[in-house]
């Protein structure tokens, strides 16, 4: 049965409202209920769609790492607006958010980092991000020739960290019976939140 999403049962604050959800999500959906859809656009307007994993989340806004050359990191340095998606199907519920992504701080890309297990740092020092590679033994190769390179501690390389998207509007969608779903939107109005409901 649908949950009930109204304007009066919603949290005054979007991210203490995405906070319920997430840890509802993460005890429901298997796997990765962290995996969102995010949303880059060209400054010509020209769209680009990719799944990334949430890797944490604030008042301050919502985080991902990604190498900063990649193309997501090409176009967000010349247009830093995006959207993320999350969907999770088995709740029937999806949360939008719109907003200006910014780089995450030096030390917050160092401390997550070193938290990544050590083929996934060395990864990040042997792919060129969506550049053409003329075949997986390139790839190879470039990863056999970080991990002799760094036989201990891998630092993190200076074209990967994170972003943190600052969110202008998060919508909370819940499905419901006959298409009539409950959307909830929360808008920023200079330092406050809006909560307006929206058509289905």
């Amino acid at each position: 049965m649908p949950g009930i999403l109204s304007e009066k049962n919603v949290e005054n604050d979007p991210i203490a409202q995405f906070s319920r959800w997430y840890g509802e999500a993460q005890a429901a959906v298997k796997p990765l209920p962290d995996a969102v859809a995010l949303a880059t656009a060209t400054p010509a307007g020209h769209p680009s769609l990719r799944m990334v994993l949430l890797k944490d989340f604030d008042a301050h806004g919502f985080v991902f790492y990604t190498n900063y050359s990649s193309r997501k990191g090409r176009e967000l340095a010349r247009n830093a607006r995006a959207s993320l998606l999350f969907y999770w199907g088995g709740l029937e519920r999806q949360v939008r958010v719109d907003g200006q992504v910014t780089r995450a701080m030096a030390r917050e890309s160092d401390g997550y980092f070193a938290t990544r297990p050590r083929g996934s740092q060395l990864s990040a020092w042997a792919s060129s991000q969506s550049a053409v590679v003329a075949g997986r033994a390139v790839l190879e190769r470039r990863f056999a020739a970080a991990a002799r390179k760094y036989p201990d501690a891998v630092p993190r390389p200076p074209h990967w960290g994170g972003y943190r998207l600052v969110p202008e509007a998060i919508e909370f969608w819940q499905g419901r019976e006959d298409r009539l779903h409950d959307r909830i939107l929360f808008r920023r109005v200079r330092d406050k939140w809006r909560i307006e409901r929206l058509a289905p």
